[in-house]
């Protein structure tokens, strides 16, 4: 299929990030992007029993060169990204969670497709984990794909985040598609302070109820853009990208290099060079690009943040150096998953409007700024907005009433992006959709997933004053 302009813009610090498997020693060495690897920001801790352990406790990283302080975070094992936690398709995913804040915590996984009881949202599928406490998460993904992990506790999510209680979830297709190098670019913003500390204010009304938290200091890999790297002429290049931002849409646009996308939100979708080489990715999306580097020495590859009112930001430079490789086989799209449906019978599909309002205009309580369906979430203790059985098919019509665009989530599911003029779906999955204000984006999916799922607005001072609600599979 031919994508057009408005397919690809329907769906709507820099630092090369060495990866690993799970249980692989430490010391191992990184050369492909397909054997197990070491990571660059540390390495998690394995117990006597098979599972990875991660304490959610202080720590300090440089944000700002010397001589400024070094930046105090909240961060899984203190460091921001969290570990890199990677393993193969049909592996198992054993995580212990060790809570040394003094908040309470999860572990939450977004856009995979686990139990119910394993998605990590306090007071919807499990209870928070207080401080000195521990929780045991143990499952197998049913996805590969890239995927990320945060905590997920109302009302602190949104300043746990953005202290850095994050960190990015990889599991291997049985046979990843062949590449050269491998980057996985986690893209962030930071609000800091004249003494490079993390500025509070959460919860203020201004920015929960408008635009949202937006840092002036852009970072991959909590690293101040941009990172330059060499590489060898004609590398094929796995890129992975995820936008870590609160509130930052990000656009992103790669020079002197044709990318090609294979996978979006971490489900295989038709492959495509976008428009004019230019991605949206709102908070939380994730995107698999694969390109070449040019065939010559002393060419430069960029990638660019463009943001309207700012500069342009380059986030990753490379510039090729040495011999140059064997030229490749034209790149090829991933085999479709096989777990998710070939069509969704629409016609018998529950249909459900998810009306979003809300804003600076709804008043001065912090706790109830944005609406779902006229009622501001509490923390997922009300009643839920559907019910439907295990195999139903559902469609969902976000109806943006607000004066902001919205990026919403449906937790525990894979979402088609219907086409706006008619009941077709776009040829891509995603677990979030982005939808322009006063503008109205279908979605569709078969509720095969049984438990109560969170749907969510993933602008998280949104989510956590109102944005937020829940529906159940039985």
């Amino acid at each position: 299929m031919a994508f057009n302009r408005r397919a690809v813009l329907g769906f709507l610090g820099a630092m090369l990030w060495p990866l690993r498997v799970l249980g692989q020693d430490r010391a191992s060495p990184v050369s492909k992007p397909n054997e197990p690897a070491s990571t660059a920001g540390g390495t998690s801790t394995s117990s006597a029993d098979g599972f990875t352990v991660l304490e959610a406790k202080r720590g300090t990283i440089r944000l700002v060169s010397t001589p400024a302080r070094e930046t105090e975070v909240w961060g899984y094992d203190g460091q921001v990204p969290g570990p890199l936690l990677r393993l193969k398709k049909g592996a198992e995913l054993k995580v212990r969670l060790v809570n040394r804040l003094d908040q309470p915590v999860t572990v939450s996984w977004q856009g995979v497709r686990g139990p119910n009881a394993m998605d990590g949202v306090a007071g919807l599928t499990q209870a928070p984990v207080k401080p000195g406490e521990s929780f045991e998460a143990r499952f197998t993904p049913r996805d590969s794909g890239i995927f990320w992990y945060h905590s997920h506790v109302w009302p602190h999510t949104a300043e746990q985040v953005a202290r850095g209680l994050y960190g990015v979830l990889i599991v291997d297709e049985l046979e990843p598609p062949p590449a050269d190098e491998e980057a996985l670019l986690v893209v962030d913003d930071w609000s800091l302070d004249a003494q490079s500390q993390i500025e509070g204010g959460f919860g203020d009304v201004e920015q929960a109820g408008q635009g949202g938290r937006i840092g002036p200091l852009v970072t991959v890999n909590s690293s101040p853009a941009p990172r330059v790297s060499k590489m060898r002429p004609g590398s094929r290049v796995r890129v992975r990208l995820l936008n870590a931002c609160h509130a930052r849409i990000l656009t992103l646009t790669f020079a002197g290099a044709h990318p090609q996308v294979q996978a979006i939100d971490g489900q295989p979708c038709e492959i495509f060079e976008p428009v004019r080489q230019t991605l949206p990715l709102g908070p939380g999306a994730r995107f698999d690009v694969m390109l070449d580097l040019p065939s010559e020495t002393g060419k430069e590859v960029r990638l660019v943040s463009r943001r309207e009112g700012e500069p342009d930001q380059p986030l990753l430079v490379v510039t090729t150096e040495g011999a140059p490789r064997k030229p490749r086989e034209p790149v090829a799209g991933l085999p479709a998953n096989p777990a998710l449906p070939a069509a969704i019978p629409l016609e018998r599909a529950l249909k459900m409007d998810v009306v979003i309002d809300g804003g600076i205009k709804a008043g001065p309580d912090p706790a109830k700024l944005w609406t779902i369906n006229g009622v501001a979430s509490d923390g997922f203790s009300g009643k839920p907005l559907f019910k439907v059985k295990r195999g139903d098919a559902v469609s969902l019509a976000f109806v943006n009433k607000s004066a902001f665009p919205q990026q919403m989530q449906v937790r525990g599911h894979a979402l088609r992006l219907l086409h706006d003029l008619d009941d077709g779906w776009e040829p891509y999955w995603r677990d979030a959709v982005l939808v322009a204000p006063g503008r109205t984006k279908h979605v569709a999916f078969v509720a095969d997933n049984p438990g109560k799922w969170a749907i969510e607005s993933l602008f998280l001072e949104r989510q956590v004053t109102g944005l937020a609600a829940w529906f159940e599979v039985t």
